[in-house]
């Protein structure tokens, strides 16, 4: 009789945990679908000043171009033989995703209109350009 009442005693003192996991699995869940994630083209560009700078928040592919000319993609950079190839993957990811360039100040146009052409060639036409307000 005495082993008994001691096993009634041990299953009494035990908490279940399994509710508690599960809430903790679904808000693990609910705060990973609403998290905003911000991509980044890889460098910071000391953009140009305009007085007509407007903001643009669907902004999906990041292309930057760095005072020295070299281009970055998602962190890496990219030849300008290799730009129309990553748009057009990024644009099959993300079919009504628009392309902004991070041109620097200092970098020529005529990399702005290679990595221009690239995007349009690779089907995004929604092309804009980065500069402070």
């Amino acid at each position: 009789m005495k082993k008994i009442q001691n096993l009634v005693e041990e299953e009494e003192a035990t908490i279940d945990m399994t509710p508690m996991l599960d809430v903790v699995f679904i808000m693990l869940i609910f705060f990973i679908v609403t998290a905003s994630f911000v991509k980044e083209s890889g460098i910071d560009v000391n953009r140009p000043e305009a007085a007509t700078a407007v903001k643009k928040d669907r902004a999906n592919i990041l292309v930057a171009i760095s005072a020295n000319n070299e281009i970055w993609i998602n962190k890496r950079r990219v030849d300008v033989r290799a730009v129309q190839a990553n748009i057009e993957r990024l644009k099959a990811e993300n079919p009504q995703g628009s392309v902004v360039i991070q041109a620097d100040e200092e970098a020529t146009t005529k990399m702005l209109i290679k990595v221009m052409d690239a995007s349009r060639a690779a089907g995004v036409f929604d092309v804009s350009i980065a500069a402070q307000e």
